[in-house]
């Protein structure tokens, strides 16, 4: 274990269940990991980051998310506010912006509205310049990390094109709603967020604007996927280690679980499904710090395989551990329910398969 995740397993340690219970992750751990510098490290070391590679990053995603996917999804929130900022901003944006979020600003992305989920072509969030301002309306749904965030990243229609706005949470107009109950990640800080005419100086919007908004989200999503996708290698270790110490120390019919055939298939199809992540994780990072391509595409099998492969997983992990793994807050009960968001978030397991799709054909000859 490395520095990375010595630090992070110190700062979870045994909390993760309560975290998931309450709804809420202390101040104190978000502070002290966006300080480090942990929250987006790949984020280069002029900006205060750590300069990971997409690898090295992934594999302590994959830790983290073997801990709390609550956590790590604030991670990938952050994350993808950085490299959003990172790749549109201007030089005195990236200044400005990118060295607040290795020294304890948090952030939160915002795509998804009311009636613009896996279709984003249907937002209709205005971003209106106004003189030498511009004034942002609309509404944003599902936001991961907004109840925490201090800067929202909000996209939205720009002229004939779109563009992405840099959002004081606590500016004039901004309403922040954490969603109730959520089924999944429940401290991960989702929220709605209303703006209602929101001015802010017209510097606030990022390069880009008025590029069509397919090209704008596709980095940011990008990134999230690759982020998801590690954090499901880290729900499958998860799952894959308490049914193994389970099926070892549970004994029935006068022997431990583990001798018993069709639990040590179920061991072993966990066994599989963890590799299978890895490994598609590991080759969508190396496209990914290759600059391939393909990566876009990389990313998008491994956030299918990652997302498919863990909600399947989880399912297993409670069945070999019955009703010892039933109770709230337990990690393969935990497991089970964020697992399926994963199946939800930054693409759907329909919309990557379509792209999938798309592609096998492009390809095909």
């Amino acid at each position: 274990m490395n520095d990375r995740e010595a630090l992070v397993s110190e700062l979870v340690g045994d909390r993760a269940d309560t975290w998931d219970l309450t709804g809420l992750i202390p101040a104190e751990p978000l502070r002290k990991l966006g300080e480090a510098g942990l929250l987006c490290g790949e984020l280069p070391e002029q900006y205060g980051g750590l300069g990971l590679s997409s690898l090295d990053n992934g594999r302590f995603t994959a830790h983290v998310g073997s801990l709390c996917s609550s956590l790590r999804s604030v991670m990938t929130s952050q994350g993808m506010a950085a490299w959003t900022i990172q790749r549109l901003g201007s030089a005195q944006q990236r200044a400005d912006h990118l060295p607040r979020l290795t020294s304890g600003t948090l952030a939160a992305v915002g795509f998804s509205e009311p009636g613009a989920g896996s279709d984003l072509s249907a937002i209709s969030t205005e971003i209106r310049p106004d003189g030498d301002d511009v004034v942002v309306d609309g509404r944003k749904v599902w936001v991961t990390a907004a109840h925490y965030a201090h800067l929202l990243v909000i996209f939205g229609r720009y002229g004939d094109g779109a563009a992405a706005v840099l959002v004081p949470a606590d500016a004039p107009g901004v309403t922040v709603e954490r969603v109730a109950d959520p089924m999944g990640c429940r401290a991960a800080g989702h929220a709605g967020i209303r703006l209602d005419s929101v001015r802010l100086p017209r510097g606030h919007v990022l390069g880009g604007a008025g590029a069509a908004l397919t090209m704008l989200v596709t980095a940011a999503l990008s990134y999230g996927r690759m982020s998801v996708a590690w954090g499901c290698v880290g729900i499958l270790r998860a799952c894959l280690a308490a049914a193994s110490r389970h099926a070892k120390s549970r004994e029935q019919f006068g022997r431990p679980l583990a001798q018993h055939q069709l639990i040590g298939g179920h061991l072993a199809d966990l066994l599989v499904a963890e590799q299978t992540a890895t490994r598609v994780c590991e080759h969508a990072s190396h496209r990914w710090d290759e600059g391939s391509p393909d990566m876009v595409t990389a990313a998008v099998l491994a956030k299918h395989v990652g997302a498919t492969q863990a909600a399947a997983a989880a399912a297993t992990a409670v069945q070999v551990l019955a009703s010892a793994g039933a109770s709230d807050g337990h990690v393969v009960a935990r497991a089970y329910r964020d697992a399926k968001l994963m199946e939800i978030i930054e693409g759907s397991n329909e919309l990557c398969r379509l792209m999938l799709a798309q592609h096998a054909l492009s390809v095909s000859g």
